[in-house]
C-alpha cells in the first residue's frame, strides 16, 4: 500500500487487529521510506440494493448520506459515534437481510428514524420534522406528542 505521507510504493503492516463485531480488521503500517505509521481498516465489500427515490431515478446505496443524516439530527446531542456507527450497521444490515435488489428511499428513512428513536428524541424529531415535511404546526405537535408518550 502507498504512504499517505510520502507515497513511497512499499509501506509494512506493523500491527493488525480485529474489530470486537468481527466486522473489520484494523491495521498498522509502517512506511519503509520515511518511517512514519498510520492506520487502514478494511471491512468486506458488500452489494447493497439500489435505492429507489421518490421520483423514480436508481441510484447506488451511500453509507457516507446516512453517516451525514445522523450527523445533522445528533448535532450537539449526547451520542457517541460508536453508536451512530452501530445504528448505520444495523440499518446495513437490514438492508442487506431484505434480499432485494432494490430498496425504495422511504423505507431507509423510516429505518433511520426508527434507529433515531432509540438513540435520541431531540434527534428523532429533527429529522421526522424533515423527513416528514410537515406542513403545518399541528403535525409537528402531534409527532412531539407521540415522543412523550
Amino acid at each position: 500500500m502507498k504512504c499517505p505521507f510520502c507515497s513511497h510504493p512499499e509501506t509494512q503492516v506493523v500491527e493488525t487487529r480485529v474489530a470486537e463485531d468481527g466486522d473489520f480488521v484494523r491495521r498498522r503500517r509502517q512506511c519503509g521510506a520515511c518511517d512514519k505509521r498510520f492506520t487502514t481498516y478494511e471491512r468486506p465489500e458488500v452489494s447493497f440494493p439500489n435505492v429507489v427515490k421518490k421520483d423514480g431515478r436508481r441510484i447506488e446505496y451511500d453509507r457516507s448520506k446516512l453517516i451525514g443524516s445522523f450527523s445533522i439530527a445528533l448535532r450537539k446531542r449526547p451520542v457517541s459515534t460508536t453508536q451512530i456507527d452501530s445504528a448505520i450497521e444495523r440499518i446495513e444490515e437490514k438492508l442487506l437481510n431484505l434480499g432485494q435488489r432494490e430498496v425504495l428511499s422511504s423505507r431507509i428513512g423510516e429505518l433511520v428514524m426508527r434507529e433515531l428513536k432509540k438513540l435520541d428524541k431531540v434527534a428523532y424529531i429533527r429529522f421526522a420534522s424533515v423527513y416528514r415535511n410537515f406542513e403545518d404546526i399541528d403535525e409537528f405537535r402531534a409527532l412531539v406528542d407521540e415522543v412523550r408518550k
